[in-house]
Formats: structure tokens, sequence, C-alpha cells
């Protein structure tokens, strides 16, 4: 009879265990879903013409997809569901709504030109850059360089094209008055996320460490400059992080070649 017992004792936390195996941790997964949910009415939005609000969710979607993982990380409720759900939700985010947006706002106009094909093609390009990166990123997750990423992140993409559309929109400008600069930026951003362009990441900086007052102050000066003009700030941002990248590699290539010289 003890023994019964005592075997009962020992089945009993593993059946415990795989029902917690079944379920999903809410706290993370449903930020994840707010992130969804905000890339889908970013597509919605378009689709009825208000393309300041598509514009400003697809931020929210950012700032979501920002914080889904820092809320698994400090809460202990990392799960493998967890980052495939995320996965998912940032290809609807930064890489189907982004480019249904531009074709919406203004790539659709260059039917006027007779060039209609080239409008949904760049959005296609974009997308397609977007799955590439999402699956070329999951699959060496585990073996990347946590200083950088590899090829423009696709949220960073998106905060481009994005930003583009509510500072354009902001000042007045029309999707139509601007079709051959969209169409340039999208079938950049897009080769950018494929690209063997290293980026860097912000992984390393660690926000548990003390820091000085003038650090502190300086957050606060970006935040106020920030505040003044989201629209412009956070497009200016973004473009100016894209260019980064190609700059920085740019300089490694002449700083290569000058040591290849020297040791001719």
């Amino acid at each position: 009879m003890p023994d019964m017992l005592q075997q009962h004792d020992d089945t009993e936390p593993a059946e415990d265990s795989r029902k917690r195996g079944r379920g999903i941790y809410l706290l993370p997964n449903m930020i994840t879903t707010a992130g969804l949910f905000a890339g889908f009415y970013s597509i919605v939005a378009a689709m009825n013409g208000r393309f300041e609000a598509a514009a400003i969710a697809i931020f929210i979607a950012m700032i979501m997809d920002g914080t889904d993982g820092r809320v698994a990380r400090l809460t202990n409720t990392q799960s493998e569901f967890g980052v495939h759900y995320d996965s998912l939700s940032d290809m609807v985010c930064f890489g189907l709504a982004p480019a249904l947006v531009m074709y919406e706002w203004s790539l659709q106009s260059m039917i006027s030109v007779g060039w209609a094909k080239l409008g949904w093609l760049a959005a296609f390009i974009y997308t397609a850059s977007a799955a590439l990166r999402l699956a070329r990123f999951n699959a060496q997750v585990a073996s990347a360089d946590k200083l950088y990423f590899r090829g423009l992140p696709s949220p960073s993409a998106a905060g481009v094209l994005a930003g583009l559309v509510w500072a354009a929109t902001d000042i007045g400008f029309a999707g139509d008055d601007l079709v051959y600069l969209v169409f340039v930026l999208t079938i950049a951003t897009g080769i950018l996320m494929v690209s063997n362009i290293r980026y860097f990441s912000f992984k390393e900086i660690n926000f548990k460490n003390r820091v000085s007052v003038v650090a502190l102050l300086a957050v606060v000066l970006v935040y106020a400059f920030a505040s003044i003009d989201p629209p412009k700030v956070l497009f200016a941002g973004f473009l100016i992080y894209a260019i980064s990248g190609i700059v920085y590699t740019l300089i490694g290539i002449r700083k290569r070649r000058r040591a290849r010289k020297r040791g001719d």
C-alpha cells in the first residue's frame, strides 16, 4: 500500500507537468496578440483611406513587438509557442501591413502612368523580403552575432515606410505626389532586409547598470525632441538607422582594403 501511494505521488508531478505543457502563457502572448491586432487594423485603415491611422498602428505594433519578449523574460514565461507566434505576428505587422499600406497610399497610382504591375510588384518584393528575413533570422538565431543584425530588421524597415506615410500625410503630401520615391524606398528597404549588411542590435546595452545624470538627461532630450514632431522625427530616425548599416559596411570595406595594401 505505501508503495502504491508512493507510486501515485511520483506520477502526479509528471501529470501536472504534462497539463502545464498543453497550455500557453497568457501575458506575453496577449501582448503579441495586441501587436497582431494593430497590424491587422493598419491594413483595414489603409483600405478605408485612413493612411495616418494605418501608419500609427504599425508603430503601435512595433511597441508591442518590443515589449512581449522582454515581458516573457522578466516573468520567466518564454516558450517555443511564443517564439513562433511572435514571428507570425511580425510577418503580418512588418511584412504584409507596410506593403499594403504603401500600395493603397501610393503605388497603385502607377496605373495612371501605365506601370500598374510595377506598383504591386514593389509591394510584393517588400513582403517576400520580409518573409525571407524572418525565416533567416529564425534559422540562425542560435548562432547569430548578438551585437549585430544581419540585414535590416523588419520592424525598422516597416518604420521607414510607415514614417514616410505619417510624415507626408502630416505635411499635406498625397501618395500620388511621391509615387517614384515610394517605389524606390519600398524596394530598397526590401533589399536591405535580405542583404548581409550589419546593423547594430542594441542588445548589449544593459538597462540595469547605473548611468550618469548626463546620460539620463540625453534620454529626456530625445523624448522631448521626438514629442515636438513625432511623424518627422520617427521617419528621420528609422531612415538614418537604415542608412547607418550601409555607411558602416562601406567603412569596414575601406578599412579592410587599407589593411590589405599595408600587408602587400
